[in-house]
């Protein structure tokens, strides 16, 4: 089974539900994809049409009672009313959050107080993290240094879109600071995700690939694939090359030859992060000189 982490809502055409998850099923039954994560309409453009919640119904209005679909609200945490948009989201069944951090820093207590909330409902959040093409000044919000801050949200499940492009070693340099920091804080439940999602341009991709899975972190039970497709113009055939490529990478760097990779890879750590799934495992903590 193929899951797809990270797909953006678009507007509906004529309002028909139904219809657009049947299609959006069929296309991505076409790229091998069993179903994946809905994110709601970007706040910084619909929400000029829609309020928060109008947002949250309609991607949950989308996901509908399909199994293997999952709603996300995008979220601005400046917006007045973001807490409330939090609980009315939970209180309607929605399954995690995601933040772009596009004028302000993810310390910023307002951000820190959607996660907190978000954490204590027992929901996770997809970041943004790298270059945004959003014609903004807005990288610097975005770096993944950054969100060292998460470290003190208790029980956060997070992850940071594209490797964090062109930030991808930065990026694992935080995933490993995530990593040690459960030896020097035993207590530590805030966990780090990395989500596969482009990003990374294909010319950098295996360079991407073989310095997160090869290096001195397990990550094994943490990444996460995505696409970035849209829900009414899924496309199979972005979808299958960008398949296609990762997989002949994982062969020559001998990742495959692990049963429990592509598994983990493809859809039990997006379960996982949901918290659709549980995993007992033995987590590789990197302890300079040890």
């Amino acid at each position: 089974m193929i899951l797809d982490g990270h797909i953006h809502m678009a507007p509906v055409p004529g309002g028909d539900y139904d219809a657009n998850r049947s299609l959006l099923l069929s296309r991505m039954a076409q790229a091998g994809v069993s179903g994946g994560t809905l994110l709601s309409l970007d706040p910084s453009q619909a929400g000029e049409r829609y309020t928060g919640k109008e947002r949250i119904d309609q991607v949950l209005a989308l996901r509908g009672a399909e199994p293997n679909l999952f709603a996300f609200h995008w979220i601005y945490p400046p917006d007045e009313d973001a807490l409330d948009q939090v609980d009315y989201a939970v209180s309607k069944g929605i399954d995690g959050f995601k933040i772009i951090c596009e004028d302000f820093y993810p310390r910023d207590e307002r951000c820190m107080a959607v996660c907190r909330r978000a954490a204590a409902a027992g929901k996770p959040v997809l970041f943004h993290s790298g270059i945004c093409w959003d014609g903004k000044d807005s990288a610097r919000y975005n770096r993944p240094g950054e969100f060292e801050c998460l470290l003190d949200v208790p029980n956060l499940r997070f992850t940071l879109a594209h490797v964090s492009w062109p930030w991808c070693d930065e990026c694992i340099a935080v995933y490993g600071k995530f990593s040690n920091a459960y030896s020097l804080h035993p207590n530590l439940s805030c966990e780090m995700f990395v989500d596969l999602t482009p990003g990374t341009p294909p010319l950098w991709r295996e360079d991407a690939l073989k310095k997160l899975f090869c290096g001195d972190y397990e990550v094994m039970h943490n990444v996460i694939f995505g696409t970035d497709c849209d829900t009414v113009t899924y496309n199979v055939k972005w979808v299958t090359d960008w398949l296609r490529r990762d997989n002949d990478i994982y062969q020559r760097l001998g990742l495959s030859v692990n049963e429990k990779f592509l598994p983990h890879i493809y859809g039990e750590n997006l379960l996982r992060f949901l918290g659709k799934k549980t995993e007992n495992f033995e987590r590789k903590i990197p302890v300079p000189g040890v």
